[in-house]
């Protein structure tokens, strides 16, 4: 079986053991199996589940981080009655191959707000997007590169 498996059956029985089915004791069951799995680790097969665990997370937070400055943005410019909005169609190169890894990016993407993925180009070496504030089209092609496809291809990869 996985680790991930094993995680979540520990996190499972962490639950069964306290009698208290709650969303946060699972989360502490979750983190108590890692622990348990982390420090058994030379006795279980080799795995990159120990590196990217902590990886996920700090993904997770990234978005997060990101969801929230583009929300801010935007609002910023509704409430405002300053127009800042340059919006424009970028085509960004693609180091992603997959399609789990294109296809995970464009959802990042469309679901950060003020941007949109399009479409792939059919060699899948382009994502075409539609971004709202384009101010720089290299400095917005490089924070996604940087940003978002950067941390995709290292959580897939």
């Amino acid at each position: 079986m996985s680790l991930v498996v094993w995680n979540v059956i520990l996190g499972v029985v962490w639950v069964l053991l306290t009698n208290a089915l709650t969303a946060e004791n699972f989360a502490l069951g979750l983190l108590l199996g890692y622990l348990v799995l982390l420090l058994s680790h030379r006795t279980l097969a080799p795995s990159t589940y120990y590196s990217k665990l902590p990886q996920f997370v700090r993904f997770v937070g990234f978005f997060l981080w990101q969801l929230l400055l583009a929300n801010l943005k935007l609002a910023h410019d509704v409430v405002t009655p300053t127009d800042y909005m340059r919006p424009a169609v970028l085509a960004i190169p693609l180091d992603a191959r997959t399609d789990e890894e294109i296809s995970l990016l464009a959802n990042l993407v469309t679901l950060t707000p003020g941007t949109l993925s399009l479409d792939v180009s059919a060699d899948r070496k382009e994502m075409y997007i539609h971004a709202m504030y384009v101010e720089n089209a290299e400095e917005t092609r490089r924070e996604i590169k940087e940003g978002f496809e950067r941390r995709v291809l290292e959580l897939l990869r």
